[in-house]
C-alpha cells in the first residue's frame, strides 16, 4: 500500500510541477499577484510530494519487497541494512527519483527563504525552476518508473553491484546530484532575469550563495568519488579522466568561474552577460552529465544504465532547456549593460582571466571526453582519449590559475599598481622559488612534476596566509590576530578554499611524481623489498562475509627491524551477481600510504601481489575537506543571509511590482 501511494505522490508532483510552471509565470508576465503567489505552496507541496514517494521507494528496499522490479534488480535479503537504503539511488531508476527530489528541495528553499527576493524575479525563478521539474519527472515517470510491479515476484534479488557496496559509495551520488541539481537554480535565476531583461548587482548576491551551495557539494561528492576509486578498485589512482568523472568535474570548473564571475556582477555591476551564459553553461554540462552517465554512448565503468533510448529523451531534455535559455540569451544580452569600468591591472582583470582559464579548462576537457564519439560518428573510428592527453592539454590552464590566484585576489577593485600589490608576496614568491630549488636538487629524478606542484602548492598557501594578514591593516600583532577572527566569513572562506586548492596540489604533485610500485609473485612465508620497507606474506585464507567469499591475505609491512603495520588486503566473491571486487588495505599516513593489494593465485602456490607507496596521498582529499570548509565558511556570511537584495522594485499604485 505504502509504494503504491508512493507512486500516486510521483503522478501528482508531477502535475503540481505543472501548475508551478504555468501560473507563476503567466501571473508575472501579467502582474497577477494571486497567480505569482501560486508558486510558494507549489513548490513546497511538490517537494513533500516527491519526499514521500523517495520515502516509499526506501522502504520497499528495506524491507526486501521483490515484487517491485527495481528492489527485485537491485537488492538481496542478505545484504547489509546501509546497502539496501543506499541500492534505492544506486540505479538508474531510483537515482533519478532522487535527482527530482532534490530539483524540487531546491524549488521550495527558494520559496522559504526568498522573501527578498522581488516578487515577480521570485514567481519567474521558481516557475522555471518547476520546468525544469516537469521534464524530469515525465522522463522518471514514462522512461525510468521505479514503482513497477512485477507479476511473478522472486523468492531474492539480484543484489546490488558490489563495487557500490562501499560507504564512499553511499553517500558519494547525494552530494553529486545536490551539486548537479543545486546549479538548476543558478539556471532559473538567470533565465528569470533575461525574462525580465534586468541584472544587477543585487541579482549577483542572490545567485552566488545558490551556485556556492552546488560548487561545495560537487566538490564532496567529486572528492568521495576520487576516495573510493583510490581505495576500492585496487589500480592505486586517483583520477582516470573517465567519461563520468569528467561529467563531474566540469560542472564544478564552470561553477568556480561562475562564482568568480558573480562577484564582479555584485561589487562592480559588470560581467553581466558573461555571468549569465556561464549559469546557464553550468546547468547545461550537468545535463549532458546526466546524459553520459545513462545514455551509454561513452564506455565508463561508472555508468549507471546502458540504454540509448532513454539518452534521446535525457539529450532532447537538454537541447530544449539549453536551446531555449540560449536563445534568449541572444535576445537579451545586449539589455545587460555593464556599468562599471575597469584598467588591464584590477581585480577585475584578474577575475576575467580567471574566467577565461576555467572556462578553456572545462572546453578541453569536453573536447577530449566527447572525441571519441565524434570519431565513431564521423570517421566510423574507434578512438581512446586517455589521461596522457588530459594531463598535457589541461594542466598548463590550472599552473596559470594557481599563479594569478593570490595576486588577484589582492588586487584592489577598478584600478590597481601590480608593484605595490606584489610587494607583500615579494617573501612568499622567493620561498616558493627556494622550495621548488630544493626539492629539484634532492629529488633522484629530474622530472619538474614534484618541484613546480608543489611550489604552486606553496604559493597559493602562504598567498593565501598574506591575503588575510593584510586585511587586519595596521596595529600590533596580537592586535591583528584579533581582527582576523571578525573579517567577514566570505574573504575567510576565500582564502581557505585557495589554501585548500594548494594541498590539493602539494598532494598531486607529490603522488604523481615520488611514487612506487612494486608487481611481482610471492609466496607464502615470502618477504621481499620495496623502497624502505620490508613486506612479507605472511598468510592468504578464505573467510565468508554476510553476502561475499572473501581471499584474505596477511601481509606485514617492517622498516628497520621494526613493524610498521600488518594489512589484510582481500579479494572478494559476490555469489549472488558473481563479481569479483578488489579490496586494497591502506597504511594511511600525513606523509605517505602503505597500499597493498592481493590478487590471483599464480602457479606453485604463489600470489600475485601489488605494493604501493604513495606520498603526500592524503593531501588531495585534505585539501578537498579544506576547500569544502572554505565554501562552508562563505555560505554563512551574514551577507549571504540577510540578502542586501532586499532591495525590492518599485510598487505600483494596483500594488504590483513595476517591471
Amino acid at each position: 500500500m505504502i509504494v503504491e501511494i508512493g507512486h500516486f505522490t510521483l503522478i501528482l508532483a508531477l502535475l503540481v510541477a505543472v501548475v508551478q510552471t504555468i501560473m507563476p509565470l503567466v501571473g508575472a508576465h501579467k502582474g497577477w499577484r494571486g497567480w505569482m503567489a501560486v508558486a510558494e505552496p507549489a513548490a513546497t507541496v511538490q517537494f513533500f510530494l516527491l519526499a514521500f514517494s523517495f520515502a516509499a521507494l526506501t522502504y520497499a528496499f528495506v524491507t526486501s519487497d521483490f515484487s517491485l522490479r527495481l528492489v527485485a534488480a537491485n537488492s538481496h535479503t542478505a545484504k547489509p541494512m546501509l546497502y539496501k537504503v543506499t541500492g534505492v539511488w544506486g540505479n538508474h531508476e531510483g537515482s533519478m527519483l532522487l535527482w527530482c527530489v532534490i530539483l524540487a528541495f531546491f524549488g521550495a528553499l527558494a520559496a522559504w527563504f526568498g522573501a527578498n527576493l522581488p516578487d515577480r524575479l521570485r514567481a519567474r525563478v521558481l516557475g522555471v525552476q518547476a520546468s525544469v521539474g516537469v521534464a524530469f519527472l515525465t522522463f522518471l515517470i514514462f522512461t525510468s518508473n521505479p514503482f513497477l510491479r512485477l507479476e511473478f515476484p522472486p523468492l531474492n534479488g539480484q543484489d546490488l553491484n558490489p563495487l557500490l557496496q562501499d560507504p564512499g559509495l553511499a553517500f558519494h551520488p547525494p552530494f553529486l546530484y545536490i551539486g548537479y541539481v543545486g546549479l538548476s537554480m543558478s539556471f532559473s535565476f538567470a533565465v528569470a532575469a533575461l525574462i525580465e531583461g534586468r541584472v544587477d548587482a543585487a541579482w549577483g548576491r542572490w545567485v552566488r550563495p545558490w551556485t556556492l551551495l552546488a560548487w561545495l557539494n560537487l566538490t564532496i561528492g567529486i572528492a568521495l568519488g576520487s576516495w573510493w576509486a583510490y581505495y576500492e578498485l585496487g589500480w592505486g589512482g586517483f583520477w582516470f579522466w573517465d567519461p563520468v568523472e569528467n561529467a563531474s568535474f566540469m560542472p564544478w570548473l564552470i561553477a568556480a568561474a561562475l562564482l568568480h564571475s558573480a562577484i564582479v556582477v555584485e561589487k562592480r555591476e559588470a560581467l553581466k552577460s558573461w555571468t549569465i551564459l556561464l549559469a546557464i553553461l553550468a546547468f547545461g554540462f550537468s545535463l549532458i552529465g546526466a546524459f553520459i552517465v545513462r545514455s551509454g554512448v561513452l564506455t565508463s565503468v561508472h555508468a549507471f544504465a546502458n540504454d540509448p533510448e532513454r539518452g534521446v529523451y535525457l539529450l532532447i531534455i537538454t537541447g530544449i532547456f539549453m536551446g531555449g535559455a540560449l536563445t534568449l540569451y541572444a535576445a537579451r544580452a545586449g539589455q545587460m549593460q555593464a556599468k562599471g569600468v575597469f584598467s588591464m591591472v584590477s581585480r577585475e582583470s584578474a577575475l576575467v582571466a580567471n574566467n577565461v582559464l576555467l572556462a578553456v579548462a572545462t572546453f578541453v576537457v569536453f573536447l577530449g571526453t566527447i572525441w571519441p564519439l565524434v570519431a565513431e560518428l564521423i570517421w566510423d573510428r574507434k578512438l581512446s582519449v586517455g589521461p596522457p592527453f588530459f594531463d598535457a592539454a589541461f594542466t598548463p590552464f590550472m599552473v596559470a590559475l594557481a599563479v594569478i590566484l593570490p595576486i588577484g585576489s589582492m588586487l584592489p577593485w577598478k584600478r590597481a599598481k601590480i608593484m605595490t600589490t606584489l610587494r607583500p608576496l615579494w617573501f612568499v614568491l622567493i620561498a616558493t622559488f627556494v622550495v621548488a630549488a630544493l626539492i629539484w636538487t634532492i629529488q633522484s629524478e629530474r622530472s619538474l612534476i614534484a618541484p613546480v606542484g608543489i611550489a604552486l602548492g606553496v604559493w597559493l598557501i602562504a598567498g593565501a596566509a598574506v591575503d588575510i594578514w593584510q586585511r587586519t591593516g595596521r596595529g600590533t600583532f596580537t592586535h591583528r590576530l584579533g581582527r582576523i577572527l571578525r573579517l567577514p566569513r566570505a574573504d575567510m572562506g576565500r582564502v581557505t578554499t585557495h589554501a585548500g586548492l594548494g594541498v590539493t596540489f602539494i598532494g598531486i604533485a607529490a603522488l604523481t611524481a615520488w611514487q612506487i610500485e612494486d608487481i611481482r609473485v610471492a609466496t607464502p612465508g615470502e618477504s621481499f623489498r620495496v623502497g624502505s620497507y620490508d613486506v612479507t606474506l605472511v598468510d592468504v585464507r578464505q573467510l565468508e562475509g554476510p553476502n561475499y567469499i572473501s581471499t584474505m591475505a596477511e601481509m606485514r609491512v617492517d622498516r628497520n627491524g621494526s613493524n610498521v603495520a600488518t594489512l589484510f588486503p582481500e579479494k572478494r566473491i559476490y555469489p549472488v551477481a558473481n563479481m569479483p571486487t578488489t579490496e586494497a588495505a591502506i597504511d594511511n599516513g600525513v606523509f605517505r600510504d602503505l597500499y597493498l593489494v592481493i590478487g590471483d593465485p599464480q602457479g606453485n602456490g604463489g600470489w600475485s601481489v601489488r605494493t604501493f607507496i604513495k606520498p603526500y596521498a592524503n593531501w588531495i582529499w585534505a585539501g578537498a575537506i579544506i576547500m569544502s570548509l572554505g565554501g562552508l565558511l562563505s555560505l554563512t556570511d551574514r551577507r549571504f543571509r540577510v540578502a542586501a537584495g532586499a532591495r525590492k522594485t518599485p510598487k505600483t499604485n494596483a500594488g504590483v511590482p513595476a517591471e
